[in-house]
């Protein structure tokens, strides 16, 4: 049986943002960090999500929305507005924001969705774009009996001891980082581009895309996007929607900024423990669920996502519970980018992932200019490289990476 999307109580929005934010109150007094490998030493949790400042971040804060407010474009930020004024000929005009960006539809028309015109995920699980020049959403990956291990919500305060765990089994993700979460807490965002995981974008601040209007939506990503470039140098070229709210419309927004949509084929719920919406119990039973189905064969064709959370320790030390019996149930466990086999993630060239043949075989972090971009053995389903750039996002992402780049 395949894994519900959504529960019924879609109001979890509100309580999940109460969760991404609720570290930040632990101290009123900022405290010092020396450096990326002090704050990653620390193992108490407490300790470890005492506010602290970071000198780049302070220094560009007028640069950006009020951390964890919706994202609108900053009045004075001439090349926010140029780029979006750029892109929002490519946005659809035809599609209109859906309820709020809280995930209430009470007050929208019944939505069609035998049609599904639109191509709204949340309604339809729909991932083939119904407008041109947009790719389809990534919801598996092509090669057999592998997962594509990834966590949303980061990053967070309290990841060391979770972060040291991946680092003991050799294990790298996709880490969807969330623009407010990387302004708050940039040395732990830091730890994961340092130690070889993949960074794809998850927002400014948390809500439903397409509750937003097209120029707020494109705030999001855009600052976000930003966000990441600040504190990591690199420019993110995927990203995933909160909650899997993406429609056409916003779609077309992430791909003239360069960004390719991840979504997921299961969800754990496990960022549903902590609102009181499911047990521990119901966590452990979808993750059963999904072994389950690797271990009685359904993905010896194509291999799989699910979607986890490095959100608390309860969704982390789940991640770290049910890790060796993932690792038994499925071949390989890889980033999603790996399984894809783009290995030039950012647009920056000084950063490279591995091939998947490489990373099965034992090179995890391939770092560096000169980093191979050969294609995988024919054994692989995957296509090698980064895919070509759409028509929409070709004609501007020349535009858009000079614009951030010069937060480098």
């Amino acid at each position: 049986m395949r894994l519900s999307v959504f529960s019924s109580q879609f109001t979890a929005d509100a309580a999940l943002v109460t969760a991404l934010m609720s570290s930040l109150v632990i101290s009123t007094q900022a405290r010092t960090v020396a450096s990326e490998a002090d704050e990653a030493s620390i193992t108490n949790g407490t300790e470890e999500c005492q506010v602290y400042g970071y000198q780049p971040v302070t220094d560009a804060l007028d640069g950006f929305p009020t951390i964890w407010e919706p994202a609108t474009i900053v009045s004075t930020d001439t090349d926010a507005l140029n780029t979006w004024a750029n892109i929002s000929q490519f946005v659809p005009t035809n599609i209109q924001p859906q309820g709020t960006i809280f995930g209430v539809w009470n007050t929208t028309p019944l939505y069609d969705t035998a049609t599904d015109p639109d191509c709204w995920w949340t309604k339809t699980e729909c991932t083939t774009p119904k407008i041109s020049g947009v790719p389809d959403d990534v919801a598996t990956v092509p090669e057999p009996m592998t997962m594509g291990y990834g966590f949303d919500d980061g990053p967070n305060c309290s990841h060391n001891i979770f972060y040291d765990y991946l680092a003991e089994q050799n294990q790298k993700a996709t880490m969807f980082f969330i623009g407010s979460n990387v302004l708050d807490w940039p040395y732990e965002a830091m730890r994961a581009l340092d130690e070889g995981h993949e960074i794809c974008a998850h927002t400014w601040s948390h809500h439903y895309m397409t509750g937003f209007t097209s120029e707020d939506a494109f705030a999001e990503l855009y600052y976000s996007v930003k966000a990441i470039k600040l504190v990591l140098g690199v420019t993110v070229t995927c990203w995933r929607p909160p909650f899997g709210d993406v429609d056409d419309r916003i779609r077309a927004i992430a791909e003239a900024l360069g960004l390719r949509t991840i979504i997921w084929q299961y969800d754990t719920f496990d960022w549903e423990q902590q609102s009181g919406n499911i047990t521990a119990a119901q966590v452990d039973a979808n993750y059963e669920t999904f072994i389950t189905r690797a271990q009685n064969g359904s993905f010896t064709d194509v291999g799989s996502i699910i979607l986890t959370h490095e959100l608390n320790n309860f969704t982390m030390q789940t991640a770290m519970d049910y890790y060796p019996q993932l690792k038994a149930a499925f071949k390989y466990m890889v980033p999603v980018g790996v399984a894809l086999n783009k290995t030039q993630p950012y647009l920056e060239t000084n950063y490279s992932l591995p091939t998947f043949e490489q990373y099965i075989g034992g090179t995890t972090t391939v770092n560096g200019s000169t980093a191979t971009n050969s294609t995988s053995s024919s054994s692989s389903k995957s296509s090698s490289g980064a895919s070509a750039l759409s028509p929409i996002s070709s004609a501007l992402l020349v535009c858009v990476s000079g614009l951030l780049a010069a937060l480098s």
